[in-house]
C-alpha cells in the first residue's frame, strides 16, 4: 500500500490544532517524519528539541484550524 504523505501531514496538522495551548504551542507526540515535513513546509518551528511542545507558525495556525474544521466538524 502506498501512503499519501500529504494526507497524513494534513491530518497531523489538524490534530495539532486539537492540542493547542499557550497560544501557538501544540503537543508534538506525532510521527517524526510527518513533523519534519510540516517543518519543511513552514507550518511549525523545528520540532527537534527536548520540549514536549512545538510552535506553530502563523501559516501553521491558520492551516491547522482550517483542516481541523474541514476534517472533524459536524455538518449542521
Amino acid at each position: 500500500m502506498k501512503i499519501d504523505e500529504n494526507k497524513v501531514d494534513d491530518t497531523v496538522l489538524a490534530l495539532l490544532y486539537l492540542t493547542l495551548h499557550d497560544g501557538a504551542l501544540a503537543w508534538k507526540t506525532f510521527d517524526w517524519d510527518s513533523m519534519n515535513r510540516l517543518h519543511e513546509k513552514g507550518f511549525i518551528a523545528d520540532p527537534v528539541s527536548k520540549t514536549k511542545s512545538v510552535v506553530l507558525t502563523e501559516k501553521g495556525l491558520q492551516a491547522s484550524e482550517r483542516l481541523f474544521n474541514q476534517l472533524f466538524s459536524k455538518k449542521q
